[in-house]
């Protein structure tokens, strides 16, 4: 993609404005703690203290919509916190703009490394650079600094009483989560009627694992509702693409499809029913005929061989997602221990261990986190010592655009530049057109600013241009509390709004972080966790009696985050304006459809797993010896642009082959199909391999 192509397109996202499920009565909740806390402080302070308060408890109020599986009071508290801790250091630091420099520096290059714990870690940090550039310009002295931050502490107890007093959809998030993952396997079944080989989006039920991530306590509390759904959904899965595939399931037509379609259609309407049930705290209310369906017919089994265990199987989860909805459905081990339907989560010593660990994973100069936390740290001091020098007061309001800008990606920074740009001249404009014409007191002022949080809040999913309106007019009037010139503001904030923004993208221009060369590597990894899984299932079926389910559960997990990586740094750099020399578009999806074919028959794989007492296979042990020993040079010739040789792979099938015979089983089948899907990736990958290995020649 050309630099011309790719600014058009971010700025065509950047100005997109979207049409979003709102959340009134949360944002309602939000802007009543503002008002509250705006109301305390011009009544028993002053309209300094009222702004510092302010602040406090609209970046309290934003930390709280951020997608998160953790309670929203602690979100609130934590954000509170450290803008108060951060609004007390940059007031004792302000006086002396080297000093205050230097704290800046630290803070954003600390605010960067915050994206490595995850992106809401990443936002909450950086909301609090911003709104501390803006507390500090409050003159104070240094007991007066100690007051704001306690005031801004306080806005966000009280968005933390707010939540646990008027809660709203109590395990919400948790509800849609799962209801979207039971949902996102229904439309996997009607969808596998038309096309057998239909791919599955994983994501959903990756959402769905992070939000059972519970302490013990949480675990005893949660709704009946959220129990024992996940697994089910998981263990639905590969069973209808195992009944729906032409070569493990029913033949492509015939009455056994038709059943096969009857079958897939009744399990999307029982799921259906049972995820709308979850999301809304209803009864689970199943239509009768699609229960009838998945029963044994009366006049006998339809399906035959491995479709017919298949379709067992399913009934026998169906009825299991059913009667769940009356009784939560415990697991047993093999040992006779009941296995939690619950992640534990970490307590506040592994929490903080986790996240010093990721920032540790980050620390090297390829880091693509490390770059973007060197960027932010060199463009909010440059922005501000830039600004400081101009003759137009508000030093603050560059660097603030640059942080609120800057992004670890291309595209999302640009989007957001051009947006913020935009958003803040019209919030600029109206905020100040309004201040000029009105001449607003101090308590008309706080309710114009409470209105604009509130817009804000109800906004806050619909683009970053609303976004940036809402906040900038927000800024003008909370501003106009004690008596800003709205004149110098909307000057001022337009002029160094545009110069923060321009700061910002250059910087990402000059020393970028493209993610199109990391798209091999990307690709190795998913190769490597690919391979993983196989093997593991092939030693399932090697020696059932040996099986351990949580080497292939642990090895599935990690393949699906392997495509998830890929699937977002493909993602990202399909919108960046460089190329990939080893790797073309056409060649990336090809790659993307090999492996994704090679998990998909893999999971094939795992829903016809023997039983343990299933007698040894010699073959599949062979089988996956040969293809383990093969992956560590395949993901090392994915890197280096080297062909790939899976010689060892088709003799150890070919063997297996000729000991079949003419009855060939599931594992043998599947290894086939995952055979060939190796070898599309070795085509799919051939051309570029070929390109560097041919020398060229003279020009003709």
């Amino acid at each position: 993609m050309t630099w011309s192509h790719a600014l058009k397109e971010t700025a065509r996202t950047g100005l997109a404005i979207e049409r979003t499920r709102t959340e009134p009565l949360v944002a309602i909740r939000g802007a009543c703690g503002v008002a509250l806390i705006i109301g305390m402080a011009l009544w028993l302070g002053s309209p300094t203290l009222a702004v510092s308060a302010a602040f406090g408890a609209f970046s309290a109020g934003i930390a709280t919509f951020q997608r998160s599986w953790r309670p929203r009071p602690w979100l609130a508290l934590a954000a509170a916190a450290g803008l108060a801790v951060s609004t007390f250091l940059g007031y004792l630091a302000a006086s002396h703009t080297a000093t205050f420099v230097l704290m800046l520096a630290v803070w954003t290059l600390l605010t960067g490394m915050s994206w490595a714990v995850g992106p809401v870690s990443g936002l909450v940090s950086t909301q609090m650079v911003a709104v501390m550039l803006v507390t500090v310009t409050l003159p104070t002295s240094v007991l007066g600094a100690l007051g704001h931050a306690l005031l801004i502490g306080l806005g966000g107890v009280v968005q933390a009483l707010l939540i646990v007093l008027f809660p709203v959809r109590p395990w919400g998030v948790q509800r849609d989560a799962l209801a979207d993952a039971l949902a996102a396997v229904a439309d996997y079944a009607r969808r596998l009627r038309h096309d057998p080989m239909a791919p599955f989006d994983p994501k959903p039920l990756m959402e769905a694992r992070s939000a059972a991530a519970l302490t013990p306590r949480q675990a005893r509390r949660r709704p009946r509702q959220l129990r024992g759904y996940r697994l089910l959904a998981e263990r639905i899965r590969p069973v209808l693409a195992s009944l729906a595939d032409p070569v493990v399931g029913a033949p492509e037509e015939g009455p056994e499809r038709d059943r096969v379609r009857e079958l897939l259609a009744a399990t999307g309407t029982v799921l259906d029913a049972v995820a709308h049930a979850i999301r809304h705290g209803r009864p689970v209310r199943v239509p009768s005929d699609a229960m009838s369906v998945l029963q044994v017919p009366e006049e006998g089994p339809k399906l035959s061989g491995p479709a017919r265990r298949a379709a067992l199987r399913l009934i026998s989860l169906v009825a299991d997602v059913v009667e769940a909805s009356e009784e939560p459905v415990e697991e047993v081990s093999a040992e006779g221990r009941t296995v939690h339907r619950f992640l534990p989560r970490p307590g506040i010593p592994g929490t903080v261990t986790a996240a010093l660990r990721a920032i540790r994973r980050e620390a090297r100069w390829s880091s693509p986190v490390l770059r973007h936390a060197v960027r932010l740290c060199a463009v909010a001091t440059s922005g501000y010592l830039l600004s400081t020098a101009l003759p137009l007061g508000h030093a603050y309001w560059a660097p603030l655009t640059s942080t609120m800008v800057l992004r670890p990606d291309f595209a999302q920074t640009y989007s957001r530049g051009i947006a913020r740009f935009l958003g803040t001249l019209a919030g600029v404009l109206v905020g100040g057109g309004l201040v000029a014409l009105v001449h607003p007191g101090p308590y008309l002022s706080a309710v114009l600013a409470v209105l604009c949080v509130l817009s804000m809040y109800l906004l806050l999913r619909t683009g970053f241009i609303v976004t940036s309106a809402c906040v900038s007019a927000y800024v003008v009037f909370l501003l106009s509390i004690p008596g800003e010139a709205w004149a110098q503001t909307v000057q001022a904030r337009v002029a160094l709004t545009l110069l923060g923004g321009l700061i910002a993208m250059a910087a990402y221009a000059v020393f970028p972080a493209w993610e199109t060369p990391r798209l091999r590597d990307r690709l190795a990894d998913w190769l490597a966790a690919n391979g993983s899984f196989a093997t593991a299932v092939f030693d399932a079926y090697a020696r059932p009696a040996d099986r351990r389910p949580r080497q292939v559960r642990d090895a599935l997990l990690d393949a699906r985050a392997a495509r998830a990586a890929w699937e977002r740094s493909e993602a990202q750099a399909h919108r960046e304006p460089v190329r990939h020399r080893g790797l073309s578009r056409h060649a990336a999806r090809a790659a993307q459809t090999a492996l994704s074919t090679m998990g998909r028959v893999v999971m094939l794989l795992e829903a016809h797993l023997p039983e343990r007492d299933a007698a040894p296979s010699e073959e599949a042990a062979d089988f996956a010896a040969a293809l383990r020993q093969a992956l560590p040079k395949a993901v090392e010739a994915v890197r280096e642009r080297q062909p790939l040789d899976w010689e060892a792979v088709h003799r150890s099938l070919e063997r297996w082959q000729r000991k079949a015979g003419d009855r060939p089983g599931v594992a043998l089948r599947g290894a086939g199909q995952l055979q060939d899907a190796l070898d599309d990736l070795a085509e799919a990958l051939g051309k570029s391999a070929r390109q560097k290995r041919t020398p060229r020649g003279p020009s003709q």
